[in-house]
């Protein structure tokens, strides 16, 4: 039967939102567990049941082998491929002092990342389990631009000189980095914090 033409249930609209809302956000999609989470789902077999017939109506659509991979059908299906410079790797575990210098190139759509073909790009490898919370393993690869960053961003950041890819928070006032791992401690400036990007995509370890 063909269900490119059916309506949307409200769930799977919801779902649907939910996706766009979090790329506009974020900066990248969600995960099949971020949106079990977000929708108090019990089981991420609920979760892979509405991607499957959201896929089906044509409303989404994946990319194979990311690991944030669903896109909405309205994003256009291929952006330009840009060259982003992958800057060695930077800890997502306790900040290190480290020199970042170029490694190598990767050629990656814009689109899906959902940045503008024109954004200022550049890569990082991540070392360490501090984001694993976040689905950021050792050994992916992290796309980041450089903007402000907002509250709950993922950033790539050099804390009192030293270097960590951590959520960027603020409380009364004063920015912090949180780890996503509950063995991690909030790391507080005691100088300095700079941002240097903000996490917009990422590249699983075992795809690249």
């Amino acid at each position: 039967m063909d269900t490119m033409n059916e309506p949307l249930t409200d769930r799977q609209r919801q779902v649907l939102d939910f996706i766009h809302s979090h790329q506009r956000q974020q900066g990248v999609s969600p995960s099949l567990r971020e949106i079990q989470a977000h929708f108090g789902l019990a089981s991420p077999f609920g979760v892979k049941r509405h991607v499957d017939a959201l896929t089906e109506k044509g409303a989404l659509r994946r990319l194979e082998g990311k690991a944030r991979g669903l896109l909405p059908a309205s994003h256009p299906r291929r952006g330009a491929l840009a060259e982003i410079p992958l800057f060695g790797t930077i800890p997502a575990g306790p900040p290190v002092a480290a020199e970042q210098e170029p490694d190598s190139y990767i050629s990656v759509d814009t689109v899906s990342l959902g940045v503008r073909p024109n954004a200022k790009l550049f890569a990082l490898r991540v070392r360490g389990d501090s984001m694993i919370d976040a689905s950021i393993l050792d050994r992916d690869i992290v796309f980041l631009t450089q903007r402000e960053a907002r509250p709950n961003d993922i950033v790539a950041a050099l804390i009192d000189g030293e270097s960590t890819l951590k959520r960027y928070l603020v409380q009364r006032g004063r920015p912090f980095l949180r780890a996503e791992n509950p063995r991690y401690p909030d790391l507080v400036p005691a100088t300095e914090l700079v941002i240097q990007g903000v996490m917009v995509g990422l590249l699983r370890a075992w795809a690249n």
